[in-house]
């Protein structure tokens, strides 16, 4: 009895020495909360499966050495801070999202979580970071500098277009974005015309047809929030209205515009994942600086020009970096 007695407290202890440390192995696996805010489902996939992609290129496996917690507030702003709230409080290891309303919520929200962004406005002048060298706080990341390619985008619309006029600028009220537009506008002598709307949901029926009563030849669709998850009725309604539609995203011509001129998507993923990657090593955001895009991606839906009937120069389609047909 004495040696089954033994026997029974030594594989008991066995059992218990065990079970926290399978426990506290289990815990270690972190957490990656991504936040998707654009109201474009297959966007927010998209992003979501290039992030995943890049990190498990890294050497991450998903349920092995890395989980996600996915969310996505489906355009409705209003829905941001809870859901912040709720990653945070499930004490995730790194929190991502490409919006800068969100950042901005988690950056309100927490002071410790670190906080890995892919934006498209300046993170400096948004308020996100101290500065690109020194972000300071626990945010890092990758601007995607959409706004400071403005006058690309309107370049290449005058190259796509010999005749263009007019463009219009399609934006939500409220913000900037027209103004990025006006320096290259005045440079290549071409008018503007701002086409803003209200929202939510925008009113873009009235938006396009403002643009024609302006007599605008071209469009170009910000990628400012209230506008992503409506892609495809931006594009339907240029292409009814005959208008070249230039997109500050891939998303929008995939949707059926014209063209888009942008950081490379890919490669702002693969970028991203590093400063997850590093950061779950034990890196601090504020000794990460924060990255600028080296790649750009021109792309041409060559299916559209024919439905607008456009005629793109062959000089100008050999400049593209991918051709949707």
């Amino acid at each position: 009895m004495n040696r089954k007695l033994v026997l029974f407290l030594v594989a008991a202890s066995v059992l218990i020495c065990l079970h926290p440390a399978e426990a506290q192995q289990a815990a270690k696996i972190p957490r990656i909360g991504i936040v998707s805010g654009t109201g474009n489902a297959n966007e927010a996939y998209s992003s979501a499966k290039l992030l995943r992609q890049a990190l498990q290129d890294l050497g991450y496996s998903e349920g092995k050495n890395i989980q996600f917690e996915y969310r996505d507030t489906e355009g409705n702003q209003d829905r941001i801070p809870g859901i912040v709230a709720e990653l945070v409080n499930l004490k995730v290891d790194v929190l991502f999202s490409t919006q800068a309303i969100v950042i901005r919520a988690a950056k309100q929200a927490t002071k410790t979580i670190p906080i890995v962004m892919a934006v498209t406005p300046d993170p400096v002048a948004a308020g996100l970071v101290d500065s690109l060298a020194r972000p300071g706080g626990n945010i890092t990341g990758l601007t995607r500098l959409t706004r400071d390619l403005s006058g690309k985008r309107l370049e290449l619309l005058t190259e796509m277009i010999p005749r263009l006029s007019r463009v219009g600028i399609l934006s939500v009220a409220g913000f900037t974005a027209f103004k990025d537009y006006e320096a290259a506008a005045r440079s290549l002598k071409v008018p503007l015309q701002i086409l803003e709307v209200q929202g939510p949901p925008p009113d873009l029926p009235r938006a396009f047809q403002a643009a024609v009563k302006g007599r605008v030849s071209a469009i170009i669709t910000t990628s400012t929030p209230g506008l992503a998850g409506y892609q495809k009725q931006i594009a339907d309604l240029a292409v009814q209205n005959r208008l070249p539609l230039m997109s500050e995203s891939v998303a929008g011509v995939e949707a059926g515009g014209l063209a888009s001129y942008d950081a490379n998507r890919e490669e702002i993923f693969k970028r991203a994942a590093v400063f997850v990657d590093k950061i779950l090593k034990g890196a601090k955001p504020a000794d990460l600086p924060v990255e600028q895009p080296t790649k750009f991606e021109f792309v041409i839906n060559l299916k559209t020009a024919k439905q607008i009937g456009l005629m793109i120069p062959p000089e100008v389609l050999a400049r593209a970096n991918r051709i949707i047909r």
